[in-house]
């Protein structure tokens, strides 16, 4: 039996959720991975000038606080709007805008405007 109108329709719409699913869960990565980096980085600071035990169980309990924030906060930007939508307005550059916009009104330069009084 050959596939009618709706079922096409499904499949596309099937293969559409599942692309956005894939973007959301890069999207949540990206979120969880910079809190977490942060948290390593100070987990590094605490261990590595006096490497101990207890200067490691710190420095993993920080990293590890940097995983949990980092997991709480993509896990709210998902159930909110999206997780690309949160890093797209965060990825947006307004000052490069204007800079676009100032550089189109600017006026062309015509070399034929004006000319040095020794080139003929």
């Amino acid at each position: 039996m050959p596939k009618g109108k709706n079922d096409n329709n499904n499949t596309n719409t099937g293969i559409f959720r599942v692309l956005e699913f894939i973007t959301e869960v890069i999207g949540w990565l990206q979120i969880v991975i910079s809190p977490l980096l942060i948290g390593l980085g100070i987990g590094a600071i605490i261990y590595f000038p006096n490497p101990s035990n207890t200067r490691l169980i710190i420095g993993i309990i920080v990293a590890g606080f940097g995983l949990v924030v980092g997991i709480y906060w993509a896990t709210k930007k998902w159930k909110g709007k999206g997780t690309i939508f949160f890093l797209s307005r965060i990825s947006a550059t307004p000052e490069l805008d204007k800079l676009d916009e100032e550089s189109s009104k600017v006026k062309p330069i015509d070399n034929n405007e004006q000319k040095d009084e020794g080139e003929l």
